[in-house]
Protein backbone atom coordinates (compact mmCIF):
# COMPACT_ATOMS: atom_id res chain seq x y z
CA UNK A 1 0.00 0.00 0.00
CA UNK A 2 1.21 3.25 -0.66
CA UNK A 3 0.82 5.38 1.97
CA UNK A 4 1.61 9.99 2.15
CA UNK A 5 2.28 11.03 5.72
CA UNK A 6 2.19 14.76 5.94
CA UNK A 7 4.31 15.58 8.93
CA UNK A 8 7.17 14.39 10.79
CA UNK A 9 6.16 15.32 14.12
CA UNK A 10 5.82 12.33 16.90
CA UNK A 11 2.29 11.44 15.60
CA UNK A 12 3.30 11.40 11.71
CA UNK A 13 6.42 9.48 13.08
CA UNK A 14 4.73 6.65 15.20
CA UNK A 15 2.29 5.89 12.07
CA UNK A 16 5.10 5.58 9.52
CA UNK A 17 6.97 3.33 12.13
CA UNK A 18 4.30 0.93 12.62
CA UNK A 19 3.05 1.08 8.87
CA UNK A 20 6.93 0.69 7.95
CA UNK A 21 6.93 -2.37 9.69
CA UNK A 22 4.61 -3.89 7.55
CA UNK A 23 6.53 -3.11 4.24
CA UNK A 24 4.07 -0.51 3.31
CA UNK A 25 5.50 1.79 0.92
CA UNK A 26 5.36 5.43 3.25
CA UNK A 27 6.86 8.81 2.11
CA UNK A 28 7.18 11.24 4.64
CA UNK A 29 6.50 15.05 3.88
CA UNK A 30 7.98 17.78 6.27
CA UNK A 31 9.35 21.23 5.76
CA UNK A 32 12.49 20.62 8.04
CA UNK A 33 15.31 18.42 6.47
CA UNK A 34 17.17 17.69 9.50
CA UNK A 35 13.64 16.22 10.75
CA UNK A 36 13.18 13.68 7.74
CA UNK A 37 17.29 12.60 7.89
CA UNK A 38 16.66 11.34 11.24
CA UNK A 39 13.21 10.07 10.42
CA UNK A 40 15.01 8.02 7.38
CA UNK A 41 18.05 6.93 9.89
CA UNK A 42 15.39 5.00 11.82
CA UNK A 43 12.70 3.21 9.15
CA UNK A 44 12.22 2.48 5.92
CA UNK A 45 10.61 5.86 4.01
CA UNK A 46 11.05 8.17 1.07
CA UNK A 47 11.47 11.76 2.55
CA UNK A 48 10.06 14.70 0.77
CA UNK A 49 10.73 18.05 1.80
CA UNK A 50 8.03 20.43 1.16
CA UNK A 51 5.01 22.39 2.14
CA UNK A 52 2.57 19.32 2.74
CA UNK A 53 -0.51 20.85 0.79
CA UNK A 54 1.35 22.35 -2.50
CA UNK A 55 0.71 20.27 -5.49
CA UNK A 56 3.90 19.90 -6.91
CA UNK A 57 5.07 18.51 -3.33
CA UNK A 58 2.88 16.16 -3.57
CA UNK A 59 3.07 14.93 -7.08
CA UNK A 60 6.83 14.62 -5.86
CA UNK A 61 5.78 12.32 -3.23
CA UNK A 62 3.46 10.36 -5.42
CA UNK A 63 0.25 10.79 -4.73
CA UNK A 64 -0.91 9.91 -8.46
CA UNK A 65 -0.03 6.06 -7.05
CA UNK A 66 -0.75 7.42 -3.47
CA UNK A 67 -3.85 5.13 -1.78
CA UNK A 68 -3.97 6.75 1.61
CA UNK A 69 -3.23 10.18 2.80
CA UNK A 70 -2.28 11.01 6.34
CA UNK A 71 -2.48 14.88 6.89
CA UNK A 72 -1.22 15.67 10.29
CA UNK A 73 1.01 18.74 10.29
CA UNK A 74 1.14 21.23 13.13
CA UNK A 75 -1.59 23.44 10.88
CA UNK A 76 -5.50 22.01 11.16
CA UNK A 77 -5.72 24.60 7.66
CA UNK A 78 -2.72 22.78 5.81
CA UNK A 79 -4.23 19.33 6.87
CA UNK A 80 -7.53 20.50 5.15
CA UNK A 81 -6.29 21.85 1.89
CA UNK A 82 -3.99 18.97 1.30
CA UNK A 83 -6.69 16.42 1.68
CA UNK A 84 -9.21 18.90 -0.75
CA UNK A 85 -5.75 18.74 -3.04
CA UNK A 86 -5.46 15.24 -2.77
CA UNK A 87 -8.82 14.31 -3.75
CA UNK A 88 -9.52 17.39 -6.67
CA UNK A 89 -6.05 16.61 -8.76
CA UNK A 90 -4.77 13.13 -7.50
CA UNK A 91 -8.17 10.92 -7.10
CA UNK A 92 -6.55 9.64 -3.68
CA UNK A 93 -8.68 7.10 -2.47
CA UNK A 94 -8.56 7.75 1.37
CA UNK A 95 -8.17 11.29 3.13
CA UNK A 96 -7.47 11.36 7.13
CA UNK A 97 -7.15 14.72 8.80
CA UNK A 98 -5.92 15.66 12.23
CA UNK A 99 -7.35 18.29 13.19
CA UNK A 100 -7.11 20.06 16.43
CA UNK A 101 -8.71 23.69 17.29
CA UNK A 102 -12.17 23.31 18.51
CA UNK A 103 -13.98 25.56 16.78
CA UNK A 104 -13.81 23.66 14.00
CA UNK A 105 -15.28 20.64 15.73
CA UNK A 106 -18.20 22.68 17.00
CA UNK A 107 -21.74 20.88 16.08
CA UNK A 108 -22.96 24.17 14.86
CA UNK A 109 -20.35 24.51 11.97
CA UNK A 110 -20.48 20.42 11.13
CA UNK A 111 -21.51 21.01 7.84
CA UNK A 112 -17.98 22.03 6.99
CA UNK A 113 -16.53 18.21 6.79
CA UNK A 114 -19.47 16.83 4.68
CA UNK A 115 -17.72 15.45 1.47
CA UNK A 116 -19.64 17.71 -0.84
CA UNK A 117 -17.96 20.13 0.95
CA UNK A 118 -14.07 19.28 2.02
CA UNK A 119 -12.66 16.28 0.91
CA UNK A 120 -11.74 14.15 4.20
CA UNK A 121 -12.79 11.01 4.28
CA UNK A 122 -11.53 10.73 8.41
CA UNK A 123 -11.62 13.23 10.71
CA UNK A 124 -9.08 13.31 14.26
CA UNK A 125 -9.11 15.71 16.94
CA UNK A 126 -6.57 14.15 19.67
CA UNK A 127 -8.16 16.61 22.42
CA UNK A 128 -11.68 15.19 22.04
CA UNK A 129 -9.79 11.10 21.45
CA UNK A 130 -8.04 11.77 24.78
CA UNK A 131 -11.34 12.93 26.15
CA UNK A 132 -13.44 9.84 25.44
CA UNK A 133 -10.79 7.93 26.24
CA UNK A 134 -10.63 9.43 29.84
CA UNK A 135 -14.28 9.12 30.35
CA UNK A 136 -13.93 5.71 29.16
CA UNK A 137 -11.64 5.14 32.07
CA UNK A 138 -13.43 7.03 34.68
CA UNK A 139 -16.37 4.59 34.46
CA UNK A 140 -13.88 1.79 35.82
CA UNK A 141 -12.87 2.65 39.80
CA UNK A 142 -8.88 2.06 39.45
CA UNK A 143 -8.72 1.53 35.69
CA UNK A 144 -6.24 3.76 34.04
CA UNK A 145 -7.30 2.99 30.86
CA UNK A 146 -10.94 0.81 29.00
CA UNK A 147 -10.70 -0.22 25.92
CA UNK A 148 -14.54 -1.42 24.55
CA UNK A 149 -15.02 -4.14 22.51
CA UNK A 150 -17.13 -6.37 19.74
CA UNK A 151 -20.52 -3.88 20.72
CA UNK A 152 -19.37 -3.63 24.46
CA UNK A 153 -19.46 -7.45 24.89
CA UNK A 154 -15.97 -7.55 26.32
CA UNK A 155 -13.34 -4.90 27.63
CA UNK A 156 -9.94 -4.67 27.74
CA UNK A 157 -9.22 -3.09 31.41
CA UNK A 158 -5.63 -1.53 32.42
CA UNK A 159 -4.86 -1.43 35.73
CA UNK A 160 -1.58 -0.95 37.92
CA UNK A 161 -0.36 -3.97 40.40
CA UNK A 162 0.10 -2.02 44.01
CA UNK A 163 1.93 -3.80 46.39
CA UNK A 164 -1.28 -4.40 48.51
CA UNK A 165 -3.19 -6.61 45.61
CA UNK A 166 -4.24 -9.97 46.32
CA UNK A 167 -2.85 -10.68 43.58
CA UNK A 168 0.62 -10.03 43.58
CA UNK A 169 3.10 -12.87 43.67
CA UNK A 170 0.44 -14.98 41.96
CA UNK A 171 1.28 -17.13 39.13
CA UNK A 172 -1.09 -16.66 35.92
CA UNK A 173 -1.80 -19.93 36.05
CA UNK A 174 -3.52 -20.16 39.73
CA UNK A 175 -5.72 -16.84 39.21
CA UNK A 176 -8.91 -19.24 38.21
CA UNK A 177 -8.97 -20.78 41.78
CA UNK A 178 -8.44 -17.24 43.20
CA UNK A 179 -11.20 -15.58 41.57
CA UNK A 180 -13.65 -18.52 40.52
CA UNK A 181 -16.38 -16.42 40.28
CA UNK A 182 -15.20 -14.19 37.73
CA UNK A 183 -13.72 -14.86 34.09
CA UNK A 184 -11.12 -12.82 33.31
CA UNK A 185 -7.80 -13.30 31.28
CA UNK A 186 -4.39 -11.44 31.38
CA UNK A 187 -3.56 -10.38 27.47
CA UNK A 188 -0.38 -7.96 28.69
CA UNK A 189 2.19 -6.78 31.25
CA UNK A 190 4.27 -3.71 30.95
CA UNK A 191 7.35 -3.97 33.38
CA UNK A 192 9.37 -1.27 33.40
CA UNK A 193 10.17 0.26 29.27
CA UNK A 194 9.07 -3.69 28.45
CA UNK A 195 5.61 -5.36 27.56
CA UNK A 196 5.38 -8.68 26.56
CA UNK A 197 2.10 -10.86 26.19
CA UNK A 198 2.20 -13.07 29.60
CA UNK A 199 2.20 -17.06 29.89
CA UNK A 200 0.68 -18.95 32.48
CA UNK A 201 4.13 -19.20 34.08
CA UNK A 202 4.62 -15.45 34.68
CA UNK A 203 4.23 -13.72 38.24
CA UNK A 204 2.42 -10.43 38.73
CA UNK A 205 4.72 -7.90 40.40
CA UNK A 206 4.18 -4.82 42.30
CA UNK A 207 4.02 -1.69 39.95
CA UNK A 208 3.25 -4.06 36.69
CA UNK A 209 1.05 -2.06 34.24
CA UNK A 210 -1.60 -5.19 33.64
CA UNK A 211 -4.01 -5.06 30.59
CA UNK A 212 -6.94 -7.66 31.24
CA UNK A 213 -9.68 -8.76 29.12
CA UNK A 214 -13.10 -9.37 30.89
CA UNK A 215 -17.03 -9.44 30.27
CA UNK A 216 -18.53 -6.01 30.60
CA UNK A 217 -20.32 -7.93 33.74
CA UNK A 218 -17.30 -9.78 35.02
CA UNK A 219 -15.22 -6.49 35.47
CA UNK A 220 -16.34 -4.98 38.82
CA UNK A 221 -15.29 -8.37 40.50
CA UNK A 222 -12.01 -8.21 38.21
CA UNK A 223 -11.16 -5.20 39.47
CA UNK A 224 -11.60 -6.16 43.48
CA UNK A 225 -9.54 -8.95 42.32
CA UNK A 226 -6.38 -6.37 41.86
CA UNK A 227 -7.76 -4.29 45.13
CA UNK A 228 -10.21 -1.66 43.42
CA UNK A 229 -13.54 -0.99 44.76
CA UNK A 230 -15.79 1.48 43.46
CA UNK A 231 -16.70 4.53 46.01
CA UNK A 232 -19.92 5.79 47.10
CA UNK A 233 -20.26 9.72 46.05
CA UNK A 234 -18.16 9.79 43.06
CA UNK A 235 -15.87 12.78 42.65
CA UNK A 236 -13.27 13.70 39.53
CA UNK A 237 -10.66 16.02 39.75
CA UNK A 238 -9.58 17.96 36.61
CA UNK A 239 -6.69 19.90 36.66
CA UNK A 240 -6.69 21.72 33.50
CA UNK A 241 -9.49 23.44 31.71
CA UNK A 242 -7.92 23.74 28.11
CA UNK A 243 -10.09 21.86 25.33
CA UNK A 244 -9.59 18.02 26.61
CA UNK A 245 -10.53 19.39 30.28
CA UNK A 246 -13.55 21.24 29.01
CA UNK A 247 -14.38 18.07 26.68
CA UNK A 248 -14.07 15.32 29.52
CA UNK A 249 -15.98 17.15 31.71
CA UNK A 250 -18.65 17.56 28.94
CA UNK A 251 -18.64 13.70 28.19
CA UNK A 252 -19.00 13.02 32.02
CA UNK A 253 -21.63 15.34 32.18
CA UNK A 254 -23.60 13.21 30.06
CA UNK A 255 -22.98 9.99 30.16
CA UNK A 256 -22.25 10.03 34.19
CA UNK A 257 -24.01 12.44 35.86
CA UNK A 258 -23.89 10.66 39.31
CA UNK A 259 -20.01 11.69 39.32
CA UNK A 260 -19.27 15.16 40.94
CA UNK A 261 -16.65 17.06 38.64
CA UNK A 262 -14.27 19.98 39.85
CA UNK A 263 -12.13 21.80 37.94
CA UNK A 264 -8.96 23.69 38.55
CA UNK A 265 -7.41 25.98 36.26
CA UNK A 266 -4.83 29.00 36.88
CA UNK A 267 -5.60 30.97 33.88
CA UNK A 268 -8.60 33.65 35.05
CA UNK A 269 -9.94 33.74 31.73
CA UNK A 270 -9.78 29.97 30.78
CA UNK A 271 -11.67 29.42 34.61
CA UNK A 272 -14.28 31.83 33.29
CA UNK A 273 -14.63 30.17 30.01
CA UNK A 274 -15.08 27.11 31.65
CA UNK A 275 -17.56 28.25 34.21
CA UNK A 276 -19.83 29.52 31.93
CA UNK A 277 -19.23 26.62 29.77
CA UNK A 278 -19.79 23.78 32.27
CA UNK A 279 -23.11 24.10 34.36
CA UNK A 280 -22.37 21.34 36.28
CA UNK A 281 -18.84 21.33 37.35
CA UNK A 282 -17.39 23.42 39.91
CA UNK A 283 -14.34 25.95 38.57
CA UNK A 284 -11.78 27.03 40.74
CA UNK A 285 -9.74 29.37 39.68
CA UNK A 286 -6.30 28.59 40.93
CA UNK A 287 -2.51 26.36 41.19
CA UNK A 288 -3.21 22.73 41.28
CA UNK A 289 0.78 22.73 42.75
CA UNK A 290 -0.89 24.76 45.97
CA UNK A 291 -2.09 22.44 49.02
CA UNK A 292 -4.65 25.10 49.83
CA UNK A 293 -6.64 24.94 46.23
CA UNK A 294 -6.67 20.95 46.47
CA UNK A 295 -8.21 21.33 49.77
CA UNK A 296 -10.64 23.34 48.59
CA UNK A 297 -11.30 20.99 45.86
CA UNK A 298 -11.74 18.07 48.30
CA UNK A 299 -8.84 16.04 46.55
CA UNK A 300 -9.00 13.83 49.83
CA UNK A 301 -12.57 12.74 48.37
CA UNK A 302 -11.73 12.56 44.76
CA UNK A 303 -12.33 9.11 43.46
CA UNK A 304 -10.10 10.31 40.04
CA UNK A 305 -7.48 13.24 39.45
CA UNK A 306 -6.93 14.15 36.08
CA UNK A 307 -4.36 16.18 35.32
CA UNK A 308 -4.10 17.46 31.68
CA UNK A 309 -2.73 20.87 31.28
CA UNK A 310 -0.54 21.97 28.67
CA UNK A 311 2.82 21.46 30.86
CA UNK A 312 3.93 18.24 31.83
CA UNK A 313 5.85 19.16 34.84
CA UNK A 314 2.63 20.33 36.28
CA UNK A 315 0.85 17.60 35.59
CA UNK A 316 3.48 15.09 36.98
CA UNK A 317 3.30 16.88 40.31
CA UNK A 318 -0.29 17.65 40.04
CA UNK A 319 -0.84 14.25 40.49
CA UNK A 320 1.50 13.65 42.67
CA UNK A 321 0.62 15.94 45.43
CA UNK A 322 -3.42 14.47 44.75
CA UNK A 323 -2.42 11.08 45.47
CA UNK A 324 -0.28 12.65 48.84
CA UNK A 325 -3.37 14.40 49.81
CA UNK A 326 -5.39 11.08 49.58
CA UNK A 327 -7.07 10.98 46.01
CA UNK A 328 -7.97 7.09 44.97
CA UNK A 329 -5.95 7.75 41.66
CA UNK A 330 -4.16 10.00 39.68
CA UNK A 331 -4.03 10.04 36.10
CA UNK A 332 -1.07 12.10 34.15
CA UNK A 333 -0.90 13.52 30.65
CA UNK A 334 2.34 13.27 29.34
CA UNK A 335 3.41 14.47 25.41
CA UNK A 336 7.03 13.00 26.56
CA UNK A 337 6.10 9.48 26.88
CA UNK A 338 10.07 9.09 27.73
CA UNK A 339 9.19 9.93 31.43
CA UNK A 340 6.26 7.33 31.29
CA UNK A 341 7.82 4.34 33.46
CA UNK A 342 9.83 7.00 35.49
CA UNK A 343 6.00 8.90 36.68
CA UNK A 344 4.27 5.63 37.53
CA UNK A 345 7.07 4.23 39.69
CA UNK A 346 6.69 7.67 41.27
CA UNK A 347 3.27 6.75 42.30
CA UNK A 348 1.03 7.63 39.67
CA UNK A 349 -1.61 5.65 38.47
CA UNK A 350 -1.38 5.89 34.98
CA UNK A 351 -0.07 8.11 31.96
CA UNK A 352 -1.84 9.14 29.17
CA UNK A 353 -0.42 9.55 26.24
CA UNK A 354 -2.16 11.79 23.50
CA UNK A 355 0.29 10.67 20.88
CA UNK A 356 -0.98 7.03 21.12
CA UNK A 357 -4.23 7.61 21.39
CA UNK A 358 -4.09 9.50 18.08
CA UNK A 359 -2.05 6.87 16.39
CA UNK A 360 -4.62 4.28 17.76
CA UNK A 361 -7.46 6.24 16.31
CA UNK A 362 -6.13 6.58 12.89
CA UNK A 363 -4.86 3.02 12.77
CA UNK A 364 -8.77 1.95 12.89
CA UNK A 365 -8.67 3.40 8.86
CA UNK A 366 -5.38 2.16 8.00
CA UNK A 367 -5.73 -1.51 8.74
CA UNK A 368 -6.93 -3.35 5.57
CA UNK A 369 -9.44 -7.04 5.04
CA UNK A 370 -12.02 -7.29 7.78
CA UNK A 371 -10.49 -5.67 11.10
CA UNK A 372 -12.55 -3.24 12.50
CA UNK A 373 -10.68 -1.88 15.60
CA UNK A 374 -7.00 -1.43 16.62
CA UNK A 375 -5.66 -0.31 19.85
CA UNK A 376 -2.01 0.13 20.98
CA UNK A 377 -0.91 -1.07 24.30
CA UNK A 378 2.40 -0.92 26.21
CA UNK A 379 3.84 2.44 24.62
CA UNK A 380 2.81 0.57 21.06
CA UNK A 381 4.66 -2.20 21.28
CA UNK A 382 1.05 -4.31 21.31
CA UNK A 383 -1.56 -3.96 19.74
CA UNK A 384 -5.01 -5.14 19.95
CA UNK A 385 -6.74 -6.03 17.07
CA UNK A 386 -10.70 -6.85 16.53
CA UNK A 387 -11.53 -8.57 13.47
CA UNK A 388 -14.34 -10.54 11.85
CA UNK A 389 -13.95 -13.95 10.50
CA UNK A 390 -15.83 -13.60 6.67
CA UNK A 391 -16.15 -16.58 4.56
CA UNK A 392 -12.99 -15.35 2.03
CA UNK A 393 -10.61 -15.10 5.32
CA UNK A 394 -7.67 -17.12 5.21
CA UNK A 395 -8.41 -17.42 9.26
CA UNK A 396 -12.00 -19.57 8.38
CA UNK A 397 -11.54 -23.47 9.88
CA UNK A 398 -8.10 -23.08 11.91
CA UNK A 399 -8.21 -23.52 15.29
CA UNK A 400 -7.42 -21.22 17.89
CA UNK A 401 -4.15 -22.89 18.60
CA UNK A 402 -2.98 -22.91 14.88
CA UNK A 403 -3.34 -18.99 15.04
CA UNK A 404 -1.84 -18.69 18.22
CA UNK A 405 2.05 -17.69 18.36
CA UNK A 406 3.16 -18.18 22.43
CA UNK A 407 4.91 -14.60 22.93
CA UNK A 408 3.60 -13.07 19.34
CA UNK A 409 -0.36 -13.42 19.01
CA UNK A 410 -3.05 -14.41 21.74
CA UNK A 411 -6.42 -14.57 20.44
CA UNK A 412 -8.06 -13.04 23.62
CA UNK A 413 -11.59 -13.59 23.30
CA UNK A 414 -14.25 -14.95 20.27
CA UNK A 415 -17.68 -13.73 20.28
CA UNK A 416 -19.96 -16.18 18.66
CA UNK A 417 -23.72 -15.46 18.96
CA UNK A 418 -23.65 -12.81 20.95
CA UNK A 419 -21.39 -15.46 23.47
CA UNK A 420 -18.39 -14.54 24.46
CA UNK A 421 -15.70 -17.17 25.32
CA UNK A 422 -12.77 -15.85 26.87
CA UNK A 423 -9.02 -17.18 26.13
CA UNK A 424 -10.47 -20.19 23.97
CA UNK A 425 -8.35 -22.93 23.43
CA UNK A 426 -9.25 -25.35 20.94
CA UNK A 427 -12.08 -23.73 19.12
CA UNK A 428 -12.25 -23.50 15.38
CA UNK A 429 -12.70 -20.08 13.77
CA UNK A 430 -16.49 -20.01 11.79
CA UNK A 431 -17.80 -17.45 9.76
CA UNK A 432 -19.36 -14.33 11.42
CA UNK A 433 -17.11 -14.81 14.52
CA UNK A 434 -15.63 -11.75 16.41
CA UNK A 435 -12.34 -12.62 17.30
CA UNK A 436 -9.87 -10.12 19.47
CA UNK A 437 -6.18 -10.63 19.17
CA UNK A 438 -3.20 -9.58 20.83
CA UNK A 439 -0.33 -9.57 18.75
CA UNK A 440 3.50 -7.97 19.66
CA UNK A 441 3.37 -5.35 16.86
CA UNK A 442 6.44 -6.97 14.62
CA UNK A 443 3.29 -9.84 14.10
CA UNK A 444 0.70 -7.72 13.40
CA UNK A 445 1.53 -7.77 9.88
CA UNK A 446 0.47 -11.96 10.62
CA UNK A 447 -2.54 -11.63 11.65
CA UNK A 448 -3.76 -8.59 8.76
CA UNK A 449 -3.07 -11.98 6.23
CA UNK A 450 -5.36 -14.19 8.14
CA UNK A 451 -8.39 -11.76 7.56
CA UNK A 452 -7.37 -11.16 3.83
CA UNK A 453 -8.98 -12.44 0.91
CA UNK A 454 -7.97 -15.81 0.02
CA UNK A 455 -7.30 -16.18 -3.51
CA UNK A 456 -10.11 -18.65 -4.43
CA UNK A 457 -12.33 -16.09 -3.63
CA UNK A 458 -10.70 -13.32 -6.36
Amino acid sequence: MKVIILGGGQVGYSIARYLAFEENDITIVDQSADLLRKISDKIDIQPVVGFASHPDVLKQAGAENADLLIAVTASDEVNMVACEVGQSIFQIQTKIARVRHQSYLKPVWSDIFHPSRLAIDVIISPEVEVAKSLCRSAQVAGAFEVIPLVGNHAKIIGVRCHHQSPLINTPLRLLPGLIASTEMHIVCIARGDQAFLPDQNDILQSGDEVHFIATTQDIGQAMIAFGYQESEGRQMLIVGAGSIGKTLALQIAETQPDVVVKIIEKDPERSETAARLLKNADVLCGDALDYDILNEASVHNCETVVAVTDDDKVNILASLLAKRCGAGRALALLNNVHHASLVTSLGVDGVINPRSITVSSILQYVRRGRIRSVHTLGDGHVEVIEAEARETSHIIGLTVDDVTIKGSIMIAAIVRDKEVLLAPSKVIISVGDSLVIVARKDAVKKVEKLFSIRPSYL
